[in-house]
């Protein structure tokens, strides 16, 4: 395990095949790994895709990565960067199509990438992770699951989102203490009607940091009581207990005043 990157490699072949049926690589795709590790997932994508590029921080399992890939298979193309300062919209620009974004992230990037990637889905195909499975669990909830949140709003007014499959400690190296979920994430075609996505991701941000208060207390800051109620959403309702669509209605309000 690389400690100071969070990594747990995943050597289960069963697991990987699964993965690679559920990503469904063809040969043209622009496709990003990120965080290959020691390359298990990365072998069984290659011979499925024209070019695989590959983000890795860790420069020891880039220099094994790049290695490999001269002396094998001469598909895979090294970007030695952070994943969570790389530009993926000008990364499409300049290969003049969308990516699709696969990986078995590190337990201590996952939802800050996430947000990163939330802002440049218009550039992106779809998104296959490997997760911690609260973490999917967050992606995937529906208004009153306590897994509800930030990211589930943030990702819902986005993407379709499905969790694919769980997959237990046992299928890492070294064994991590929890369970990780796949998930994909798939774009939708026609954004949600979001006036100001600033104050959309601000407003969800700050009503779930109060999530224990009414509407009416948590979103003081942004609109009364009264301009809560006639959009009808009662104000003595908790964050947690407003849909997506909720949120866009009361972003979109604070952003025509």
């Amino acid at each position: 395990m690389r400690k100071r990157f969070g990594q747990h490699f995943l050597t289960d072949r069963a697991v990987i095949d699964q993965i690679v049926t559920a990503i469904t690589p063809v040969n043209d795709d622009c496709m990003i790994e990120i965080g290959p590790g020691q390359g298990a997932l990365t072998r069984a994508l290659t011979p499925h895709l024209r070019l695989l590029d590959v983000i890795e921080i860790d420069r020891d399992l880039a220099a094994t990565i790049e290695s490999e890939a001269t002396d094998k298979t001469g598909a895979v193309r090294l970007i030695g960067t952070d994943a969570l300062r790389f530009d993926y919209a000008a990364y499409a620009r300049q290969r003049g199509t969308r990516l699709r974004l696969v990986g078995n992230l590190a337990y201590n990037i996952g939802t800050p990438l996430l947000f990163h990637i939330l802002a440049t889905l218009d550039t992106i195909t779809d998104l296959h992770f490997m997760l911690q499975k609260e973490v999917v669990d967050r992606i995937v909830a529906d208004p009153g699951d306590p897994a509800y949140g930030r990211l589930s709003v943030g990702v819902a007014v986005r993407a379709h989102r499905t969790a694919l499959l769980e997959v237990p400690p046992q299928a890492f190296r070294p064994k991590p203490n929890v369970t990780s979920s796949v998930v994909r994430i798939t774009p939708f075609t026609t954004p949600a009607n979001i006036t100001n996505w600033r104050i959309f991701d601000a407003l969800v941000a700050d009503a779930f940091g109060k999530r224990r208060k009414t509407c009416r207390n948590a979103l003081a800051q942004w609109l009364s009581g009264d301009a809560i109620a006639a959009l009808g959403i009662e104000p003595q309702r908790r964050p947690g207990e407003l849909t997506p669509d909720d949120y866009v209605r009361l972003a979109n309000a604070v952003t025509s005043e």
